[in-house]
């Protein structure tokens, strides 16, 4: 189905969100914008769907924003342009269900802070990412300058930021941002397979880790504990649970249902 610039596709547990707009390399626009934030809320509430894949049709992920209509929007546009692409990067981290991102050709700009967005960052050998907001006189937006530096610390972020040059994916996956490399040939079918294994894991689990991990970046060793120590009572309520243990003891591989 095409929705606003998204093509969108259940896979089974997962769903796969795929920006198009391949004429002009998948820059954002109002509508994939909402569309993302939509089709991912939605997902929220679908038990069906497990996992989320996100990723660029024809030769890229994302140039990230629409360089041909910038210096036409006035400030109030820009503004509510933002908002809206706030609102999809709160909602990703919001959201229980793990995104991947898989990025092959080239992710620039908030394309880059969008795959930073997602939980998991699969990329093609040959793929390059960029900070492109300098060469056009920007700062970041779509979180870039709280996500990266926690990943690679202040120093390099700025260099990524001050420069805008291009990055190798063998780079930043050395640098740990990234989790996967696989040849261009192989990356979707990578993708779906580690989709569908995940898919098959313990989901509230999961949901939860997510949670804790990215809430560690901003809370105290102690608040974090606490919040472990809690979430913990309630996950040893949860069907999930009750079967990996079961499954553990029985000396099977366990089925879970998100439950």
């Amino acid at each position: 189905m095409t929705q606003g610039h998204l093509f969108i596709e259940k896979l089974g547990p997962v769903l796969s969100l795929t920006l198009n707009r391949p004429e002009i390399l998948n820059a954002f626009s109002p509508e994939m914008v909402l569309g993302l934030t939509a089709a991912i809320k939605e997902a929220q509430q679908d038990t069906d769907i497990q996992v989320i894949v996100l990723s660029g049709s024809g030769r890229a992920f994302s140039a990230g924003g629409d360089v041909k209509t910038m210096g036409q929007a006035n400030g109030v546009q820009v503004y509510d342009h933002i908002g809206r692409l706030n609102d999809l990067i709160l909602t990703m981290k919001e959201t229980e269900k793990p995104i991947i991102a898989a990025v092959h050709g080239f992710a620039a700009g908030a394309g880059f802070n969008l795959a930073l967005a997602c939980d998991l960052i699969v990329a093609a050998e040959d793929s390059k990412f960029a900070l492109s907001f300098s060469k056009v006189g920007l700062v970041s937006d779509g979180g870039g300058s709280y996500l990266l530096p926690r990943l690679i610390g202040p120093y390099l972020a700025k260099q990524f930021f001050f420069t805008a040059e291009p990055i190798p994916a063998e780079r930043l996956y050395q640098l740990g941002v990234i989790n996967y490399l696989f040849p261009l040939e192989k990356l979707q079918d990578e993708t779906t397979k580690l989709a569908l294994e995940l898919a098959q894991g313990p989901g509230k689990a999961f949901g939860m880790q997510k949670k804790l991990i990215d809430h560690s970046f901003t809370a105290s060793l102690e608040e974090i504990l606490e919040q472990e120590r809690i979430t913990q009572t309630l996950m040893v309520q949860t069907e999930d649970h009750h079967e990996g243990v079961t499954a553990f003891k029985e000396k099977r591989k366990p089925v879970y249902k998100g439950k």
